[in-house]
């Protein structure tokens, strides 16, 4: 009996653990991932084929992590170079959350 209830426990506890890291997740990283990781890598390092192609920066680049908040908007709305403008199919607050999401991986 003892071992079923310590089986229980366990079960709930994992089942809790995977609950609250999907509910911990960052705003902006599922948009990030659907839209951007193509090109700019899920680390945004742009380490990935489409993102070489296109000379896609790191976020990491000095230059980068001086752009303001008002500036990544922009490029994503209006696009910039080969990236596309992103203004008729993310909203606002979409928009927003992936540009606070690159700020985490620019701290990473």
């Amino acid at each position: 009996m003892t071992h079923r209830i310590q089986t229980a426990l366990i079960a709930i506890v994992a089942a809790a653990s995977t609950v609250a890291a999907g509910l911990a997740q960052a705003p902006g990283a599922n948009t990030y991932r659907t839209k951007c990781a193509m090109c700019h890598a899920a680390d945004g390092s742009g380490n990935m084929p489409a993102g070489k192609a296109t000379a896609t920066p790191s976020f990491k680049f000095p230059v980068m992590l001086k752009m303001s908040d008002a500036d990544f908007i922009g490029y994503t709305k209006n696009g910039k170079g080969k990236m596309p403008a992103y203004s008729s199919k993310l909203t606002e607050t979409e928009i927003k959350d992936v540009v606070g999401y690159i700020r985490t991986l620019q701290r990473k």
